[in-house]
């Protein structure tokens, strides 16, 4: 048939070129998701105590390279879901693997805590502190007399 119509049925150029297109998807794919998003940073919270109604303690462990300094975001909140205090903990260069105990000054009770987020190259993205309008955020951190 080829020689008569010019045909060729089997097309291998094409078969190579989607077959190149394909892994060169799936390359950047696995590049997006790992290279982009890998943190070298990982944090978990560990224990809380509200041991009085204006004072949270927080326990949280945080993994990281031995030389970063890594920044720390802590929330708060009642049982309505309000910020009741929210805090910048800066943890400076030091062990790879540290435990951290805070003391988390608050407005009222605290119903919740989280560790939103750490980062050692700046704040991390978190969301803002969400306080109701009008109300100012406490000091921080927790100290005795004030």
């Amino acid at each position: 048939m080829q020689e008569r119509y010019g045909l060729d049925r089997r097309p291998v150029g094409r078969w190579i070129a989607a077959t190149v297109l394909a892994l060169a998807f799936v390359g950047a794919l696995g590049f997006v998701t790992v290279g982009l998003t890998a943190s070298t940073v990982e944090a978990r919270l560990v224990t809380w105590d509200d041991v009085a109604p204006d004072r949270v303690d927080i326990s949280f462990e945080v993994r990281r390279q031995a030389a970063d300094e890594v920044t720390c975001v802590l929330r708060a909140q009642d049982q309505d879901r309000i910020d009741v205090g929210y805090a910048t903990a800066t943890i400076p260069p030091g062990d790879a693997r540290v435990r951290v105990d805070y003391a988390l000054r608050t407005l009222a009770p605290a119903y919740t805590v989280e560790l939103l987020g750490c980062a050692a190259d700046g704040p991390p993205s978190v969301p803002p502190p969400q306080f109701p309008p009008g109300v100012v955020p406490p000091d921080q951190p927790y100290g005795p007399g004030g």
